[in-house]
């Protein structure tokens, strides 16, 4: 919790009293439904809320933009970009059902507004967006083939509106195979970690 504090000084009370909650909830559901690695579970404001967070560091939206979180797993990034940006409506997909009820209680026990969420295959999601986030579900090119559909056409916050992705490693094949434009982001520009 003090990464997010360090990196996020102007947090309101409001929001970091649902950050500081994320631990108890998401070790509590762990125990029962395996949404985050037993070992990963150590680790969840570095290598879950922050890493979801790097997109609040190089993005931000208006009020009322739409953004799908596709393949959400356990609510990531969407829970942390969700109580960053309480004015931004996210909907949460993913085709595991036990994953999106542990979605569907923690929002619940957060009392957060702006999200929904459903359980579907991606290719089964027929509404449009401004912003499709997900952390690394599969290939780019196929997760592409996968959401095109869900991205409306033109410009939002004076970006075009796409697909923000976060993944590590070696990315580059995927880059060039996607048949889209893009530019990357360190994560480390702005996180130590």
């Amino acid at each position: 919790m003090e990464q997010i504090k360090r990196y996020f000084p102007l947090l309101t009370e409001t929001q970091l009293e649902a950050f500081e909650k994320l631990d108890t909830l998401y070790s509590t559901w762990n125990e029962s439904i395996n949404v985050i690695s037993r070992k990963d579970i150590a680790h969840l404001y570095e290598r879950h809320v922050l890493h979801s967070l790097g997109i609040a560091k190089i993005f931000t939206f208006d009020a009322g933009t739409r953004i799908l979180d596709a393949g959400t797993g356990g609510g990531f990034p969407g829970i942390p970009l969700a109580i960053f940006f309480p004015e931004v409506k996210f909907h949460l997909v993913d085709a595991t059902g036990k994953k999106i009820k542990v979605v569907y209680e923690i929002v619940r026990a957060l009392g957060i507004k702006n999200v929904t969420a459903e359980h579907a295959r991606l290719e089964n999601v027929n509404d449009t967006f401004d912003f499709v986030v997900s952390r690394a579900v599969t290939a780019l090119p196929e997760f592409v083939k996968l959401t095109a559909k869900n991205i409306q056409a033109g410009q939002r916050n004076g970006l075009n509106r796409g697909i923000i992705y976060l993944k590590g490693g070696d990315f580059k094949e995927e880059l060039e195979t996607s048949g889209c434009h893009y530019k990357i982001y360190p994560l480390s520009n702005w996180f130590k970690e």
